[in-house]
């Protein structure tokens, strides 16, 4: 074992001792907390953690990360974690949080190669060409933050137009999906106001959503592109 992953160990254990030495009997209570009313669908990013960020204690929320939070009917990780969360945990809430300086959406943005993650990044560069009227017209600085909260409001309707949301709703269990960002430099939460409680509420929310973001009035349309949302962001 090097050096390195060995003082990790030194880490834990010191951690352990300090928290059973201040909160006596965490783990013992840590052992049955398994029942999260949240499920945080966000970025693999290593500055980004769900539960400091929010407070929230060890059992509290249910995480599941990716490159860039990406929600794809065909990834059968995200949506098995999706499933096990609404169907077994019984969460009320799911967050796809994104995060501002995001590595994936910048790569996309800027159509740099980074290897075999590019082809899941292809998922946002079909986003960054369908929205282009609402993107490149705007400054350089501004395009990389607007393309992380659009492709924020896409997962979170790609979560609600999943089976497993669809079918929870339809037999009437309580869940709203909700799309946030966080912010590198002042560590806050940014509510993107897209959240969708009921099957119902669907495409009116994403409508509204994505008109936050002023189209070009130059160029030409959307792209052909074959995803769920392309009409709605032909008006």
């Amino acid at each position: 074992m090097t050096p390195e992953p060995k003082i990790l160990f030194e880490h834990n254990r010191a951690w352990a001792a300090r928290m059973e030495h201040e909160r006596p009997g965490f783990f013992t209570r840590l052992m049955a907390q398994q029942r999260p009313r949240y499920m945080w669908i966000g970025c693999s990013d290593s500055r980004v953690s769900a539960n400091e960020i929010t407070g929230l204690e060890p059992g509290e929320v249910f995480v599941h990360r990716n490159i860039a939070n990406v929600v794809v009917h065909s990834d059968l990780n995200a949506l098995s974690t999706i499933q096990f969360a609404v169907e077994h945990l019984k969460v009320e809430h799911i967050m796809v949080v994104g995060h501002y300086g995001c590595a994936g959406v910048r790569a996309a943005l800027q159509g740099t190669r980074i290897g075999l993650a590019d082809n899941w990044l292809r998922h946002i560069r079909d986003l960054k060409l369908r929205h282009r009227k609402r993107i490149d017209h705007l400054p350089p600085e501004q395009q990389e933050d607007v393309l992380c909260e659009i492709n924020v409001i896409e997962q979170v309707g790609n979560v609600a137009l999943s089976t497993v949301l669809q079918d929870a709703w339809e037999r009437g269990q309580k869940i709203t999906v909700h799309g946030w960002v966080y912010g590198l430099r002042d560590g806050l939460l940014k509510d993107l106001h897209v959240s969708m409680d009921d099957a119902a509420s669907v495409v009116d929310t994403f409508r509204a959503a994505i008109k936050q973001y002023p189209r070009s009035t130059d160029g030409g349309g959307a792209s052909d592109a074959d995803t769920t949302f392309d009409s709605l962001d032909d008006d």
